[in-house]
């Protein structure tokens, strides 16, 4: 589910297996923000050791259960064109049967820096319909990862 815009220097992840589990059309607004007439979408990720995502953001909060392995998140808040977000990196870890959320006004890069492949469930919400679940980003160059 790749990105079809290219972003000026954006980041290739590598090492990354996405399979859409399922994806539909709200109907109706609930309690995470998400417009009427866009789509949920739900894919299940897989990382090999050393695969990462490569920077990006999303359209709306996309909700992650990790089922097997780690996951490590770098983030910071999405910067203004050509400049990083504002040296606020966050670097968190996931393990099997940790659940978080990543948010639309943060781009991330998840790394498996484990020695297994990681897998986890993905649920997109507000994604507009028929559009993209991944928004390719720059590296904010505030991150190390």
């Amino acid at each position: 589910m790749a990105s079809a815009a290219a972003v000026a220097s954006a980041t290739d992840g590598s090492g990354e297996t996405r399979v859409p589990i399922a994806r539909g059309q709200s109907v109706l607004s609930f309690g995470i923000p998400q417009q009427e007439g866009n789509d949920v979408a739900t894919s299940m990720n897989t990382f090999i050791p050393g695969g990462f995502s490569g920077w990006h953001s999303h359209p709306g909060t996309a909700v992650l259960v990790i089922k097997s392995g780690e996951l490590t998140v770098y983030s910071e808040p999405v910067g203004v064109a050509g400049q990083g977000g504002g040296g606020e990196c966050s670097v968190h870890k996931y393990t099997a049967g940790h659940a978080f959320i990543e948010r639309p006004e943060n781009e991330e890069n998840a790394v498996n820096a484990g020695t297994v492949p990681t897998v986890f469930v993905i649920t997109f919400f507000n994604v507009p319909h028929g559009g993209e679940t991944r928004l390719d980003r720059a590296n904010p160059g505030d991150c190390p990862g």
